[in-house]
C-alpha cells in the first residue's frame, strides 16, 4: 500500500455492490496524490462476504482482502448497501462495532446507512440517507432520528450521507477535517466540482434547471450576472426585456424555474460564496458588491440558502480564513 504513514481508508465490498458509490471512495482516497505529501490516505477495499461479487453494471469484483482488514482501518466507508430490506451480517456488525470502539471512523453513502444502523451505534443520534429510504430507515430503526433533508450528518465518529452525489460532499468534508480547506478544495478541483456544499444543505434543488432557455430572457440573465450589485427592480428587468410586468414574470419563471426575485437572490448568494472563498473582503464590502446592500441582509439570505453564516463559510472554505468578517 502506498503512503504507509497516512490513515487507512477501507471501502466495503458486497454482492450487489453500488458501483458509483464505491467509485466515489476510490476516487477521493485511492488515487495517487503526491502533491499532498507522504501523510496522505492509504486505500484498500475488503469483501464482507464470499466472492467473487457482482456489482451494478454487469461485472464481477474479485476482492484482494477479507473482512479482517476492517480491524486495521482508520476510516471504514460503506458505499451503499444491497437493499433496505437486505439483512446485514452479524459478523460485519461486530467488526464495525469493534472498529468504532478502538477509535476508527465509520461513514456511509446513501443506503449504506442501513449497515451502520444495524450495528446499533446510531441509536439515540441523528443520521441521514437518501430521501427515498428515509421512511424505511425510520421504521426499522426507531431509536435513530432520521434527517432526510441534509446532505450529510455527523454524530461523533459516525458519518452518514444522502444520495450518491452527497457521498462526494461527505468524503470531501472528511478530507477537510483531516487536511484542511486547501486540500479539500484541491481534491474538489480535480473532480471538477465545487467544494462548498455543507452538510446542512437540502437534498432538493431549489432552482430546477429549465428544459430550454427563453431567448427573450437569456440576455437579461447575462446582464444580471454581470452587474449583480445594481438595483434590479422588477420594473427595470421587465423594461430590459421589453415586456409588461405580468408577462415578464411569467416568461422569466418559465425560463429559469424561479420568480425573478428568488432567482436574483440565489445568484447573489452564489457570487458571495465566490468572494468569501477567494479573498479577504469584509462582509460589508461583499454585501455591496453582490447587491444585498448590507451585511445583515447578506447574512439573512446566505444562512437561508446555505445553512451557515458567511463568517462560518469563510472559516471553512476561504483562501484567507483569518480575513476580516465584520
Amino acid at each position: 500500500m502506498p503512503n504507509p504513514r497516512g490513515p487507512l481508508v477501507v471501502a466495503l465490498l458486497y454482492d450487489g455492490l453500488c458501483t458509483f458509490e464505491f467509485g466515489i471512495v476510490a476516487e477521493i482516497f485511492g488515487l495517487s496524490r503526491p502533491e499532498m505529501g507522504a501523510d496522505w490516505y492509504r486505500f484498500a477495499s475488503c469483501a464482507v462476504e464470499e466472492g467473487p461479487l457482482r456489482a451494478h453494471g454487469g461485472f464481477r469484483v474479485v476482492p484482494e482482502h477479507g473482512i479482517d482488514l476492517i480491524d486495521r482501518a482508520d476510516l471504514v466507508v460503506v458505499p451503499g448497501w444491497k437493499g433496505a430490506d437486505e439483512p446485514v451480517p452479524d459478523a460485519l456488525c461486530r467488526r464495525l462495532v469493534q472498529a468504532h470502539e478502538r477509535g476508527a471512523r465509520l461513514a456511509s453513502i446513501c443506503s449504506g446507512a442501513f449497515v451502520l444502523a444495524a450495528t446499533g451505534l446510531l441509536d439515540g443520534g441523528t443520521a441521514t440517507t437518501h430521501w427515498r429510504y428515509a421512511g424505511a430507515l425510520r421504521a426499522r430503526y426507531p431509536a435513530i432520528a432520521v434527517d432526510e433533508t441534509s446532505l450529510y450528518r455527523a454524530q461523533g465518529r459516525l458519518l452518514t450521507s444522502a444520495g450518491s452525489a452527497a457521498g462526494i460532499d461527505l468524503m470531501i468534508e472528511i478530507v477537510r477535517q483531516d487536511f484542511g480547506a486547501d486540500a479539500a478544495n484541491a481534491v474538489a478541483r480535480r473532480l471538477v466540482m465545487p467544494a462548498h456544499r455543507t452538510g446542512g444543505q437540502a437534498q432538493f434543488l431549489e432552482r430546477p434547471v429549465p428544459a430550454r432557455a427563453n431567448a427573450a430572457v437569456a440576455p437579461l440573465l447575462d446582464a444580471l450576472r454581470s452587474d449583480l450589485g445594481a438595483a434590479w427592480t422588477l420594473a427595470r428587468m421587465a423594461a430590459e426585456c421589453r415586456m409588461s410586468l405580468r408577462t415578464f414574470v411569467r416568461r422569466f419563471t418559465e425560463a429559469t424555474g424561479s420568480p425573478p426575485g428568488a432567482w436574483l437572490v440565489a445568484e447573489r448568494v452564489e457570487a458571495a460564496k465566490r468572494l468569501l472563498g477567494a479573498d479577504g473582503l469584509t462582509t460589508d464590502a461583499i454585501a455591496g458588491a453582490v447587491g444585498f446592500g448590507s451585511a445583515d441582509t447578506l447574512r439573512h439570505h446566505f444562512r437561508r440558502h446555505v445553512g451557515i453564516s458567511p463568517g462560518e463559510y469563510r472559516a471553512r472554505f476561504g483562501a484567507h480564513p483569518a480575513a476580516a468578517t465584520r
